[in-house]
């Protein structure tokens, strides 16, 4: 356990970011695994821009880093070209 007062409220802080950080990494992989488990084009065009926000989002908040947002956004595209009408 933290000694110094500072120490104990880092604590709650990092905590805190913790849980927040683990949300969005989680809501992220489920938007991304839904993309991916669509058959029709048409559907994986609108998921893929609700993806793409997201993956931007989390980028911009240094949740992931910005090069690992280009490299699934660009799989996404690419995953979603890919589709049948």
């Amino acid at each position: 356990m933290p000694s110094h007062k500072s120490c104990k409220k880092r604590m709650k802080t990092s905590q805190a970011e913790r849980m927040r950080n683990r949300g969005f990494r989680s809501r992220m992989s489920r938007v991304i695994k839904e993309l991916r488990a669509c058959t029709n084009r048409a559907d994986a065009d609108r998921k893929l821009k609700n993806a793409i926000s997201i993956i931007d989002k989390a980028a911009q908040r240094n949740i992931i880093h910005k090069n690992k947002a280009a490299n699934d956004k660009s799989k996404l595209t690419i995953f979603t070209s890919r589709l049948s009408e």
